[in-house]
């Protein structure tokens, strides 16, 4: 205790423009602590050197203290009177506008949270500045808002988009739950994941203060269409009388979405703007109940509104399909099957189930991962080049591969699942969900025919790894394959995107080994994304939640798209659900089941981790 004793010695005083207002003495624990640090007396409580997001979000608890007490705190605080001998600060408190504050003397605020307090005006420090009706408001909603998703990748995306200007100043954000919060409620929950960029931190404790002052918590009760008509009479607080555009992210389990989706569209779409809606994957449990839910949906919105969202497709890695092959002329050229011998798209993961629980036990890594992140991939690398980088332009070449590709039947597929005796995942293995997933699939078209496309993707393996490898075909007639020896392996030209363990992008190719004789060896040219780009890469959602923003959706799944990719799975999954197909185990930490390997040898593919 004797650390809070010396940081809450110095009483502290508060000068404002007029009429004058002074704290004499603080007597709320809390606010005593909290406002030594928030002045630089906490050297005593904390380190020296203290982090932007531990002091703004420490202004945020001295803010909630004194709405306790019945205060208006101004927006921001500043310095202007030099510390006293005494150790007292005279601080000069204004809001954004600049206005002074007004307000009598503040004899004290006990622990009963009373306060003696007279002819205080009543503020709201929250409520936006009326919008210039000439420039479109935008308001987003996240629906669901106090889920590990939105908290840990939704709205740290927002703030990210935010703090580097790719959001308007006014922006309104808005958390939709069933939880009975304020707003300051909401705030302090999130304020703790919000973080600024690594490479410029400028303003980071303002506008961290800005974005969370411009945030809301819309209490939707029992029933979706009273909250979303609560949702659409606050965002109308805030809009103004122009343009008034509007995105939503449903951050929702499956079972409720359609539920919220038709009580947003009838109650809460702005009629002066365009409306968004994020889905969350994955899109149905089956062709079947995908089916329904696109009818659906369908029934209330329109096509172009929808915006399926899987945060795999916001990588830098996806993107570099398209720029590397059509941007290129060196490779376009050999982007067929008269110069590619195969393709590998692998996405291993470290973690165990337990990471994921009863979500993917109800799902498992086919319906999870195959079917968008693994299908959109292929779609992207094997399409034909659209008439334009126009979204709707790309989704049509897209679903073009997706159509084409062969249905898998059994003999094409190894199931796996993982060996788990922890008791996190005992409860969640306890049936045949698979946690590993290879196949062989072929694009039937002049193209691609004949070219095999091998996916593997599982959980507890012996690495994170995201990555495309395309290997090339022999040279014809090699006047150097003595020299490679028996391997002919070894002289295959390879090009590797990857994403994990790091962004590199690798080209492997032939060369003379230094020196007297002839010696041939394989050597990797790299780009080395953290050598290359001194800068911090955004998360997938800050990619895909600012292509929403733009209308730009060629990295989100299509209706058709979406029934394509079913197509393909159905009847596997259809075999599976109906004989119990039982997945072969494997131990973690490993490259998964045996059963992969034969799979890549019957159709001439050898494994890049082999």
């Amino acid at each position: 205790m004797a650390p809070l004793a010396i940081a809450m010695a110095a009483p502290h005083q508060f000068s404002f423009r007029s009429p004058e207002l002074k704290l004499s003495s603080l007597h709320h624990p809390l606010l005593q602590v909290s406002w030594s640090i928030y002045n630089g007396h906490g050297s005593n409580i904390v380190p020296r050197i203290c982090p932007l997001k531990i002091c703004a979000v420490t202004k945020l608890r001295i803010r909630k203290v004194l709405r306790q007490c019945g205060l208006h705190v101004p927006r921001k605080v500043e310095k202007d009177v030099p510390k006293s001998k005494s150790g007292v600060d005279h601080v000069q408190l204004h809001n954004e506008s600049g206005a002074a504050f007004q307000g009598a003397q503040i004899i004290k605020c006990s622990n009963d949270k009373t306060a003696a307090v007279n002819d205080i005006k009543p503020s709201n420090e929250h409520q936006h500045q009326n919008q210039d009706s000439t420039v479109p408001s935008l308001c987003i909603a996240v629906i669901g808002a106090t889920g590990e998703l939105a908290r840990k990748k939704v709205f740290p995306a927002l703030f990210a988009l935010y703090y580097s200007g790719y959001l308007p100043q006014n922006v309104g954000i808005f958390g939709y739950s069933r939880k009975k919060l304020s707003d300051m409620d909401l705030r302090d929950m999130i304020a703790g994941t919000l973080t600024c960029r690594v490479d410029h931190h400028e303003n980071c404790e303002d506008k961290l203060e800005k974005f969370l002052a411009q945030t809301y918590h819309i209490d939707g009760g029992n029933s979706n269409r009273e909250g979303m008509t609560k949702l659409n009479a606050k965002m109308k607080q805030i809009e103004g009388e122009g343009e008034a555009n509007r995105i939503f992210y449903l951050s929702v389990p499956q079972e409720a979405l359609l539920d919220v989706a038709h009580s947003l569209a009838d109650g809460a779409q702005s009629q002066h703007g365009w409306n968004r809606i994020i889905i969350e994957k994955p899109f149905g449990f089956d062709a079947i109940s995908s089916q329904r839910i696109t009818h659906s949906l369908q029934s209330k919105l329109e096509e172009s509104q929808i915006y399926r969202i899987d945060h795999l497709l916001g990588k830098d890695l996806i993107e570099n399909l398209t720029v590397m092959r059509f941007s290129n002329l060196v490779f376009e050229p050999l982007w067929s099957r008269t110069y590619i011998r195969n393709v590998q798209v692998v996405f291993s993961q470290e973690c165990g189930i337990e990471a994921r629980g009863r979500y993917f036990d109800g799902y498992g890594t086919l319906r999870d991962i195959v079917h968008s992140h693994i299908l959109q991939t292929i779609a992207l690398f094997a399409m034909e080049q659209p008439v334009s980088l126009d979204g709707e332009d790309i989704r049509n070449e897209k679903v073009k591969v997706l159509r084409s590709i062969r249905k898998l039947d059994l003999g094409d597929i190894v199931l796996g699942q993982l060996k788990d005796e922890s008791n996190k995942a005992e409860s969640y293995m306890k049936s045949l969900t698979p946690t590993f997933f290879a196949a062989a699939l072929y694009i039937e078209n002049a193209r691609w025919d004949g070219v095999p496309f091998l996916i593997k993707t599982g959980m507890g393996l012996m690495k994170n790894r995201v990555e495309i490898r395309i290997q090339f075909r022999h040279v014809p007639g090699s006047l150097y394959r003595e020299k490679f020896g028996q391997n002919i392996d070894l002289d295959t030209n390879e090009l590797i995107l990857r994403d994990q363990p790091e962004e590199v992008i690798l080209l492997k190719v032939n060369n003379k080994v230094p020196g007297l004789g002839l010696q041939l060896d394989a050597s990797e040219l790299n780009l080395l994304y953290r050598d290359k780009y001194n800068v911090e890469m955004p998360d997938s959602y800050e990619h895909l939640l600012l292509d929403v923003i733009d209308g730009d959706n060629h990295l989100f799944m299509r209706s058709d798209e979406v029934a394509a990719a079913w197509e393909i799975l159905s009847p596997v999954i259809h075999e599976i659900d109906q004989h119990k197909v039982t997945p072969e185990l494997y131990e973690p930490g490993g490259r998964g089941p045996v059963g992969a390997y034969y799979l890549g040898a019957k159709h001439g593919v050898r494994w890049a981790d082999e």
